[in-house]
């Protein structure tokens, strides 16, 4: 029995809404929801799904298991899927031509999945960078060693006009070329495609944590380091992100997002108290490449991490989650 003695004169006892399970429950502020994530898949021309070395438990589909895929997490509840290519290496060019192709990969998947599961959101990266054999996301000029940004954003309207006529629901604009929301809006409108929606990566930061998805579609450029710094963001600057949320949202975005998603929550919570649009974050490769490592050793319980790791960026405001933890979270074994 305690010793009198030892009570403390407290009013408050915050541990009696910690108590139990139930009041644990009752009292939880925020809620992880399955219907809260888009699920990115990796699509490849033909052969056998193929992990990705650096993403353990990701891969690389061909169309037809991405197909599959994509329906497969929309029975499990996940609302949306995002597509990226990985094309080989003779398709691509210093411009990226072969993101003009109407039939090619990333239309073709976004067809059959239309045709097979109208219900399920499709969401269709625009950007240069799967495409190019420089591997940045834009029209690069070999002289002035630049990657060019109005000459980028009018390939980038095509791209998007043919990703909404291939029936996609959001373009996704990932470049970060000044202007190209409202190119996008004009030349998507033009053609008729008002339903076809702009979740743009309106505060993409030139990260450290992006060298899994350089491998995943094959933009990286030997072990050197690509320097993106002239059109992605500085990882130091917050007041410039949320100068290009504020102008994207002017542009005509419908969603906004935050890449990378865990290093930057301080970012999402700011872009969230500042605009009445949604706000999307994305779980990069290297955020879900640190955990997937780190439970590999035994050093972190999976589930347990990632759950946490998901319910951080959902607490800092994001409406919706890009994570490769999606199939996992919905219970899908790949």
């Amino acid at each position: 029995m305690a010793n009198s003695s030892h009570k403390l004169a407290l009013r408050r006892r915050p541990r009696r809404l910690r108590a139990t399970e139930a009041i644990r429950r009752l009292i939880e502020e925020h809620v992880l929801n399955v219907s809260d994530l888009v699920a990115p898949i990796f699509c490849k021309e033909s052969g056998p799904q193929e992990e990705i070395e650096s993403m353990p438990g990701v891969f690389r589909h061909n169309p037809a298991d991405a197909v599959r895929l994509a329906l497969d997490l929309y029975e499990a509840g996940v609302p949306g899927v995002a597509l990226f290519p990985c094309i080989p290496e003779e398709k691509k060019d210093a411009k990226g031509s072969a993101a003009l192709d109407p039939a090619g990969l990333i239309p073709r998947v976004v067809r059959e999945i239309k045709a097979r599961g109208a219900g399920l959101l499709v969401i269709a990266d625009v950007a240069l960078d799967p495409y190019t054999d420089h591997g940045h996301d834009g029209v690069w000029n070999a002289e002035t060693g630049e990657i060019e940004n109005d000459p980028t954003v009018f390939v980038l309207c095509e791209m998007a006009r043919i990703l909404g006529e291939a029936g996609v629901d959001f373009v996704a604009p990932s470049d970060m070329m000044d202007g190209r929301i409202a190119a996008i809006r004009v030349s998507l409108d033009a053609a008729e495609l008002e339903r076809v929606g702009i979740l743009a990566y309106a505060v993409k930061f030139a990260s450290a944590f992006y060298g899994p998805f350089r491998d995943a579609i094959g933009s990286r450029r030997g072990k050197g380091y690509l320097d993106k710094r002239s059109y992605q963001l500085n990882p130091a600057n917050l007041r410039e992100g949320l100068l290009e949320a504020q102008l994207d949202e002017e542009e005509g975005a419908d969603i906004l997002m935050v890449k990378p998603a865990g290093p930057y929550l301080d970012v999402i919570s700011n872009v969230r108290a500042r605009t009445l649009l949604p706000v999307a974050a994305y779980q990069v490769s290297g955020e879900y490449a640190q955990i997937i490592a780190a439970a590999g050793k035994g050093w972190l319980d999976l589930e347990a991490a990632y759950r946490e790791s998901l319910l951080a960026i959902k607490r800092a405001g994001a409406d919706l989650i890009f994570t490769y933890f999606a199939p996992l979270f919905a219970g899908i074994k790949l």
